[in-house]
């Protein structure tokens, strides 16, 4: 079978991703992320090269001289990062990083960007798959997801919250909210969940509150895929909330029987969300 490529960057994903990949036969080459990518995904992988966040041109010849024509890409990259002072330095693009910049100067948003990505990789012959092809068991379903179930309470905020998220979400500003007694009282923006997490918590120390949390609306798998993990759930608790909610079908849940044991032992419900049949009761 041909190699894999796998252009990672932050978290367990590319780790996961990596160990379906393998189990399923396939050779899997990395250009992992320099300051963001875990070192120890360098076990996961066959061949391993560490790459700049903006060095395109440095993905493509690594994984073309290893024969790979399909790649995924997962794995985070701090968003903070990108707006502080030393920004310029960090993020020195290649020649082709510097024409995908400058292709996406009139529509800096995630979506526009990643979609010049995969036409630069396009042009090296390589081609971007659904992310979640080696890890389906990892993707959250319908119902809830825990023996833990939500309070009819918690059941009002998500009903109502869910409309207000999808429409943050469609505005670019984030996928996260955080619901109490029918009042968001916070929004995800470029801080990232973690920290929308913290200020939930600080915003309400009664607790019990809900996080919300949905896919880009125009979210491809090919490169944007929302996860949750332990530390989400750690977050959860620490800022005592009460509710996960996940859009089904459309988000990862990292190491997925960890997560969910871990939520049912700090009484966290969490529900896989978005079908009709939840947005019609």
């Amino acid at each position: 079978m041909e190699p894999l490529g796998l252009i990672a960057g932050e978290g367990v994903f590319p780790t996961l991703v990596a160990r379906g990949a393998r189990a399923a036969g396939r050779r899997v080459v990395c250009t992992a992320f320099a300051g963001h990518a875990w070192p120890d995904l360098r076990d996961e992988c066959d061949e391993f090269h560490w790459v700049g966040v903006l060095r395109l041109g440095q993905w493509a010849r690594h994984l073309r001289r290893a024969g790979v024509r399909e790649a995924i890409m997962v794995g985070r990259v701090a968003k903070g990062q990108i707006y502080d002072r030393w920004r310029y330095f960090r993020y020195i693009p290649d020649w082709r990083g510097a024409r995908a910049l400058w292709r996406s100067r009139r529509d800096h948003s995630p979506m526009a960007i990643l979609g010049v990505v995969m036409d630069e990789l396009g042009s090296s012959g390589i081609t971007l798959i659904d992310s979640t092809k080696f890890c389906p068991e990892h993707v959250v379903t319908p119902g809830v997801l825990t023996r833990r179930q939500p309070t009819e309470l918690q059941w009002a905020d998500i009903r109502r919250g869910w409309e207000i998220c999808q429409t943050v979400s469609r505005l670019d500003i984030g996928q996260s909210i955080a619901v109490v007694d029918n009042d968001v009282i916070a929004v995800e923006a470029v801080e990232g969940t973690n920290a929308m997490i913290d200020r939930a918590g600080r915003l309400c120390p009664v607790g019990g509150w809900t996080l919300i949390k949905v896919s880009n609306t125009q979210q491809d798998l090919r490169v944007d895929v929302p996860t949750v993990g332990t530390t989400t759930i750690e977050k959860l608790a620490a800022a005592r909330a009460g509710c996960l909610v996940l859009e089904a079908g459309k988000t990862i849940i990292l190491e997925k029987p960890k997560v969910l044991e871990l939520a049912d032992r700090h009484k966290i419900a969490v529900v896989g969300y978005g079908g009709a049949e939840e947005r019609s009761s």
